[in-house]
This record gives C-alpha cells, sequence and structure tokens, in this order.
C-alpha cells in the first residue's frame, strides 16, 4: 500500500493488513517521513484534551544500536529468537506524561472531578489509555505508508531505557515500535497461528 490520495486505503484495509514484523531491511527511514508519521498520530484523542502523550524517536543505525544495548545483554542477544527486529531502521517509543493531566484536571473546568489532585485520583491511568491509542494510530499510518512495524513491551527495561535516553522523571512508555520495510524472509510468530474468535464470542449487545 502506497501513500497518497489516489492510493490511499481504507481504515478496513489498513487494519487487514497489519501484522507484526520482526524481520526488517536496514534501508534508511528520511527523518521527514516519520515526523509526518507522527505527527498524524498525534492527533488521537485524550482525556480532557490533554494532549499528554510525547514520542522518543531513535532513528539512525547508533541511536537503535544504543537501545539494544540497553536492553537486550549479549548472552540474551545470542539466544534472541528474533535477529531481525534488530534490524529495524527506526524505533519509537510513546510516552503519557501524568503531569499533562494532572495540570489540565486542575484548571477551572475540570477542577471538580478530583482527578488534577494527585495520580492516585484516576482509577484509570487515562495517560497509558492515550498512549496505547496513539501507538495503534502509529501503526496503521505506517502500514498504510507501505512499511512494516512491530509493538513490543519494555518491561523490566523501562527504567534503563529512560535514564539512557535522558527520558523525564514519571513519564511512562506502554512498549516500543519498530519500523521500517520487512525483510523478504520475514516469519510469523507463533503467536499469528491463533485463530480470530468469533464475533459472537466478544460481542455484548444490552448485557453481557
Amino acid at each position: 500500500m502506497k501513500n497518497g490520495a489516489e492510493n490511499s486505503s481504507s481504515v478496513k484495509q489498513v487494519l487487514a493488513a497489519r501484522r507484526s514484523c520482526r524481520n526488517y531491511k536496514t534501508t534508511p527511514i528520511d527523518p521527514k517521513i516519520l515526523e509526518n508519521l507522527i505527527d498524524q498520530a498525534r492527533r488521537t484523542p485524550t482525556a480532557g484534551n490533554s494532549q499528554g502523550v510525547e514520542f522518543l524517536v531513535l532513528n539512525g543505525e547508533k541511536e537503535v544500536a544504543a537501545y539494544w544495548d540497553t536492553t537486550l545483554d549479549k548472552d540474551r542477544r545470542d539466544n534472541f529468537p528474533w535477529p531481525g527486529l534488530l534490524l529495524a531502521p527506526a524505533l519509537v517509543i510513546p510516552y503519557g506524561i501524568p503531569e499533562r493531566y494532572l495540570s489540565r484536571y486542575q484548571e477551572i473546568d475540570k477542577k471538580k472531578s478530583g482527578l488534577g489532585d494527585s495520580i492516585d485520583a484516576w482509577p484509570i491511568p487515562y495517560w497509558i489509555v492515550d498512549a496505547a491509542s496513539a501507538s495503534t494510530a502509529l501503526q496503521l499510518l505506517v502500514v498504510e505508508s507501505g512499511m512494516a512495524c512491530c509493538f513490543f513491551g519494555q518491561f523490566e527495561n523501562e527504567e534503563k531505557v529512560s535514564q539512557r535516553f535522558s527520558v523525564p522523571r514519571g513519564a511512562r512508555a506502554i512498549g516500543t515500535i519498530a519500523i521500517g520495510w520487512a525483510a523478504e524472509d520475514d516469519r510469523s510468530s507463533i503467536s499469528a497461528t491463533r485463530t480470530r474468535r468469533p464475533l459472537g464470542d466478544v460481542l455484548h449487545i444490552s448485557e453481557w
């Protein structure tokens, strides 16, 4: 699928085409392409229009290598089942910024909610919800552009990544998105062989 008005794809088509790519060509990505994709992805809704989602872009061999050196030590790398994932020319990390939400909900039109009092006042951390929403949008935009991507978690590496790349304290990474062009020999994971649950199993009308 190619970008552009004449070749634009519907959301339905892009959703059908999306899959996790774990083997990439090393072809560099023009920074302007990533900037444009993120500019579109950041337009997803945020609670109270807090706009508390930000993106760390690691584009280029040196930057990407620094990420993997931080998260994947030599012993694990020697046995890593997806070495082609490490070839992705760019990594994007969406962050939710709690302070943006606290500040927004201290404003007069939101103050009565009490959500501006503290992070603990939020029964659901919408900085995570909103960052996940923007992450999904970015992945679909990447697929629409003709490239491939893979979202994966940082888990125990979140703090190490934040320290390595000078991420402000309190910012929460929901994961990392590898972006690039799929290699011809890319293979699917075992997870991809799982059949889609029937609509009737997940759709509940009027009551559960």
